[in-house]
């Protein structure tokens, strides 16, 4: 038998060149920890929808902003990044205040000595409180579910498409 394929086909015999296929069951990882959704950068984009809706999005705003801040090394952006943090998240005038225990002992004059850690134990304090709080709702809420829903339905779509694609093949050969 020698049926000549389209090369869009052959790609897509095995599935793995569907773009569906890349972002595959992502709300399957996210619901197995905070770890895992913070990982993945549409994990981050949904949670933050609705962290945003629970009015508490400056919890995973000030987590991510301390994950940047550990891994700079050069010292005047991170007395930059470190002011950032402390004037948006920590001081008693900030925008978007997070509420940690501790706070209060930060001044400004830690700023004028970073070091990648001095936000450690309040971006612990966070995490705990999303992943004992806001991440449990987060898997129950509409916009995990509806997401899910939107993955499994896209998970069936390549394989009834592929299907289709064989028996095509098969009866115009």
């Amino acid at each position: 038998l020698n049926t000549k394929r389209e090369p869009a086909d052959i790609h897509d015999r095995d599935g793995s060149s569907s773009s569906s296929h890349q972002n595959l069951k992502s709300t399957t990882k996210w619901a197995t920890s905070l770890e895992n959704l913070l990982e993945d950068p549409e994990g981050v984009k949904r949670f933050r929808e609705f962290l945003k809706k629970e009015f508490s999005e400056e919890n995973v705003l000030f987590w991510l902003a301390c994950e940047d801040f550990k891994k700079m090394q050069d010292k005047r952006q991170m007395q930059e990044k470190a002011k950032e943090i402390y004037m948006t998240f920590l001081s008693s005038k900030a925008s978007s205040q997070v509420n940690v225990e501790g706070q209060s002992q930060l001044n400004e004059k830690i700023l004028e000595e970073p070091h990648p850690l001095m936000f450690q134990k309040l971006q612990d304090q966070i995490f705990n409180l999303m992943k004992y709080d806001s991440y449990s709702r987060f898997l129950k809420s509409d916009l995990f579910l509806k997401h899910r829903r939107t993955e499994d339905e896209e998970e069936d779509l390549p394989d009834t498409q592929t299907a289709a694609k064989r028996a095509s093949r098969t009866y115009n050969t």
